[in-house]
């Protein structure tokens, strides 16, 4: 990819982290801007390999996020940092991506495409590694901690009992960040990691509303405002319609909306982080 424009040295590239803290000890190679970090931030990473629903969960958390002016950071991994990433992307919004490795080595070299989209949209791809510095499997610890020194919060979408996203979760906790983490299907070997984090204590988090309150960001912050439900998209609409005949829970809405599950999850995670709809127990569903 394109070669670093600028070499943060360890004094400056410390400001980039957050009240100060440690956790860079060492320069970093930038290509593109840092700009976005002067929002808060959120570290949205998980497994290489993630199941279709933990895919679609990053990349719809993300794109919410980041749509409420959250930064969003990640591995640039294969999975659910893509994914994030991409959300973020689709979302019109800046992402970091720290790589493990230097820049003329870049790893995975299927995501090579996605950097250089990243770089392009305003964001930055960064490295604690000089350019000519290959990947290897060791570095990635201290790409974890470089993404968790970056962030004002960690959260894990789908990992399993032996993850590198576990490792970040573990930087972010010795570092003071919040550290979240989604529940998901006990008997599921890829939601292992989560489970674990969340019986050590990390934040259980449903959706992004959940995740800007730990970190204790007003939903109506940033770049997204509250929007009069004419001011949505086409299906979103139909969605807030549906729910203006009264309370319906998530099996009904999908059968009425006519799209599938992970686009009506999406979209109700989004309405509800407009201030539009809330969620209530049982999956079920409300305007506000």
């Amino acid at each position: 990819m394109e070669r670093p424009v600028l070499l943060l040295p360890a004094e400056s590239a410390g400001l980039f982290l957050r009240a100060g803290r440690p956790g860079v000890n060492a320069p970093l190679w930038v290509c593109g801007s840092l700009d976005g970090l002067s929002a808060p931030s959120i570290a949205v990473v998980g497994t290489r390999a993630p199941s279709g629903c933990g895919r679609r969960l990053a990349f719809q958390t993300a794109q919410v996020l980041a749509g409420a002016g959250i930064c969003i950071v990640s591995g640039l991994a294969l999975g659910i940092d893509a994914a994030a990433h991409e959300g973020a992307l689709a979302a019109g919004a800046p992402t970091i991506g720290v790589l493990g490795g230097g820049h003329d080595h870049f790893f995975p070299v299927s995501n090579l495409e996605l950097a250089e989209r990243i770089v392009a949209a305003g964001g930055a791809v960064v490295s604690p590694y000089a350019p000519d510095w290959p990947a290897r499997p060791g570095q990635f610890l201290q790409r974890n901690a470089v993404v968790a020194g970056l962030t004002d919060g960690v959260v894990v979408v789908e990992a399993a009992a032996r993850s590198g996203a576990l490792n970040t979760a573990s930087h972010a906790a010795n570092l003071g960040i919040p550290v979240m983490a989604f529940p998901g299907d006990v008997d599921r070997p890829k939601v292992a990691g989560c489970l674990a984090l969340l019986r050590d204590g990390a934040t259980l988090v449903r959706h992004a509303a959940d995740i800007l309150e730990a970190i204790g960001v007003e939903s109506g912050c940033g770049s997204q405002q509250r929007l009069r439900p004419d001011a949505l998209e086409e299906r979103s609409r139909a969605i807030v319609a549906l729910l203006g005949e009264g309370e319906m829970d998530f099996d009904a809405l999908l059968v009425r909306a006519g799209i599938d599950a992970g686009e009506l999850a999406g979209r109700l995670i989004e309405l509800e982080l407009r201030g539009i709809v809330e969620s209530r127990t049982g999956a079920r569903y409300a305007l506000t």
